[in-house]
């Protein structure tokens, strides 16, 4: 053999025996990543990477485990390399991709990023957010500079997060080493499990030494995120899967996160107990009360979540038991992941999300709980709270407006830390509303007309009327709302306009104009026509009046406040579908249903009155047994308002 095919035959053996070292070393790397061992992963995949190795999966699942652990800086290298090397990717790795350019700083890129993922997905919420909420940067300058924060004066080398106050301890999650118990690492982390730790807090406001939560709640996996009831008796609290000395495990064999809870009696944690809605297959965390403790909130990614987190609440009975738990819906959750919710006294949810426009990693938001359960506007709270990294687990004390918060933010102790806080001033927005009121011909002010202001779903706010120069205001409308402007005044036509108020404080002007009313009204006027007022809506087979029609019915109010000697003649008239008794019948509940609305509405009942004609007069050839569309049938299907006396 000569010497030239010697070498070839030496490089070529070289090149397959490298081939076959990186095929296994890659191998090994896919089954942690499989397993959830994400920093093994990356130790594997960096050192092939880092000799020059170039694979498209490899580099999703470099990126991926960074991001999995909180890491997004790091993540974006190999995201670049990835999209380098394929822009064409799963939508979830451009938004993925998007996070990690905003921790990095780079706004402008992470913006064009996520318009092409709203291309991609029209449908995912957290594109929707985005594409109508583009200006979410100077949203969030708006509602920064609130708080002063510090280091909380507890945080070791290792992580520590997700506070809450009991009997004046700050109880809190760690995953510090004391040297009392053999080491044991979590594979996600390649960090010490966690346990809940108590520090003292003085009147001084200092913190006193961290010392180990008590020894029945603790154990060798992950405890973390405690919330205690007022009077101090009742912990909830998240651990893995794991009571009772038994590990339980998932399909995958991996142990998950579960809700527990235990009782104190005579001084010592007892009676620890899983929630009944746990489960093997998936995970419950992050507990906090409603402020009458009878209802828990949560995060999940149990079935009915809508992305890979979700909140829920559940009912705690009277007897101890628990209701089915209720995914909080797409007003609060995302595709993306909302976690670490807290229910401050002012019944304000916090939680920390990564589905809406926000700074970078996690963002803490807030929305006030209405009476009625359902939200109110959801607000990022800003810096200094919020960072381009992850921020979560905010508590918050409503009188005193003290609280904690944690963050993986640069130039902490450890991998999270636990910040401190004192909000100086409350998020509030606070708008005017306000115009003028115009002829549409001749420009001049239009004094003492009425303006009225409707929410979104056509209710009545408040009316006011507009001064000698025609101005109006209407003060402390909410930001961010959707409302209808209706403006009335005799001899003109009324005219409404939808308006959208901005969600910084400040004002927002709305001038509208009239036009003369061309048909002047008279004896035997029919205000339907005359107002436009398009068919008046019922609920199917019934009298009750639906929203749309009674936001329709007030600009018959205004007219007969207006003219105060006017009376009305209210028809009802329907297809001919149905009997003609059954129709008859119908017609006149709905049209005396009608007066009754404008009697409750304040208008005398001497001056109305009401009758049903059924399909007596029909305006078209829509008889019984003639075939007729839905539009035929709908011009018979109407509701008169004849003016009988002026």
């Amino acid at each position: 053999m000569t010497i030239k095919k010697i070498k070839y035959t030496a490089l070529f053996l070289l090149f397959f025996l490298n081939a076959i070292a990186q095929t296994t070393s890659i191998n090994y790397a896919n089954d942690k990543y499989e397993k959830y061992a994400y920093v093994d992963a990356i130790k594997v995949y960096e050192s092939v990477a880092n000799k020059g190795y170039k694979d498209e999966k490899m580099f999703q699942r470099l990126g991926n485990s960074y991001y999995f652990n909180g890491e997004l800086v790091k993540a974006l290298k190999w995201y670049d390399e990835l999209f380098a090397m394929n822009e064409q990717q799963e939508p979830e790795y451009l938004y993925r991709y998007a996070q990690c350019l905003k921790s990095a700083g780079n706004y402008a890129k992470a913006d064009t990023i996520l318009e092409k993922f709203n291309e991609k997905v029209r449908t995912d919420k957290r594109g929707v957010l985005f594409e109508s909420n583009k200006n979410y940067l100077e949203e969030i300058k708006t509602n920064s500079g609130r708080f002063e924060i510090a280091d909380a004066g507890i945080n070791s080398n290792y992580s520590d997060y997700g506070s809450a106050i009991f009997n004046d301890k700050l109880v809190f999650t760690s995953a510090r080493d004391t040297g009392g118990i053999a080491k044991k690492n979590f594979k996600w982390t390649n960090k010490s499990f966690t346990n809940l730790y108590a520090a003292e807090l003085k009147s001084d406001g200092s913190i006193g030494v961290p010392q180990r939560f008590q020894k029945k709640v603790n154990t060798k996996f992950n405890e973390s995120t405690p919330v205690f009831t007022k009077d101090g008796r009742t912990m909830y609290f998240t651990r893995n899967n794991f009571l009772n000395g038994k590990r339980g495990r998932d399909e995958n064999k991996i142990t998950l996160l579960k809700l527990y809870k235990a009782d104190l009696v005579d001084g010592v944690w007892k009676n620890i107990l899983e929630l009944p809605f746990n489960s093997d297959q998936y995970s419950v965390a992050h507990p906090t009360l409603s402020v009458d403790e009878k209802t828990l909130y949560f995060a999940s990614d149990m079935p009915g979540t809508l992305g890979q987190s979700d909140l829920f609440k559940v009912s705690i009975n009277d007897n101890g038991t628990f209701g089915t738990p209720q995914n909080l819906g797409a007003k609060i959750n995302t595709e993306g992941r909302e976690t670490f919710p807290f229910i401050s006294s002012d019944n304000e949810l916090y939680f920390a999300t990564d589905g809406r426009p926000g700074l970078g990693g996690l963002d803490v938001f807030v929305a006030k709980i209405n009476d009625n359960g359902t939200f109110d506007d959801i607000q990022n709270v800003g810096e200094p709270i919020n960072s381009k990294q992850d921020d979560f687990a905010f508590i918050i004390n409503s009188k005193n407006r003290n609280g904690f918060f944690s963050s993986n933010r640069d130039n902490g102790h450890g991998f999270d830390d636990i910040y401190r806080f004192t909000e100086k001033r409350k998020l509030t927005c606070e708008q005017e509303l306000a115009g003028t009121i115009t002829d549409l011909d001749t420009k001049a002010i239009i004094a003492n007309a009425t303006v009225a202001l409707f929410d979104e779903t056509f209710q009545p706010v408040t009316q006011v009327v507009s001064d000698e120069k025609g101005n109006y205001i209407f003060r402390n409308v909410n930001c961010g709302k959707n409302y209808f402007v209706r403006v009335a005044k005799v001899d003109y036509e009324s005219k409404e306009v939808p308006v959208t108020i901005k969600k910084i404080s400040g004002k927002t002007a709305l001038s509208v104009q009239l036009e003369k009313r061309v048909k002047a009204i008279e004896v035997g006027t029919d205000l339907a026509k005359t107002l436009d007022i398009p068919i008046i809506y019922f609920d199917l087979d019934k009298a009750t009046i639906k929203k749309e029609s009674a936001y329709q019915l007030e600009k018959i109010i205004e007219i007969l406040k207006q003219y105060p000697t006017l009376t009305l003649d209210i028809r009802s008239h329907t297809d001919s579908r149905q009997t003609a008794k059954y129709n008859q019948v119908l017609s006149d509940k709905r049209a005396k249903s009608t007066m009754n609305w404008l009697v409750q509405k304040g208008i005398d009942s001497n001056r109305l009155t009401a009758k049903g004609y059924g399909e007596s007069q029909l305006v078209n050839q829509c008889s019984d047994g003639v075939n007729c569309t839905e539009e035929e049938h709908q011009l018979n299907r109407r509701s008169e308002f004849v003016i009988t006396h002026l």
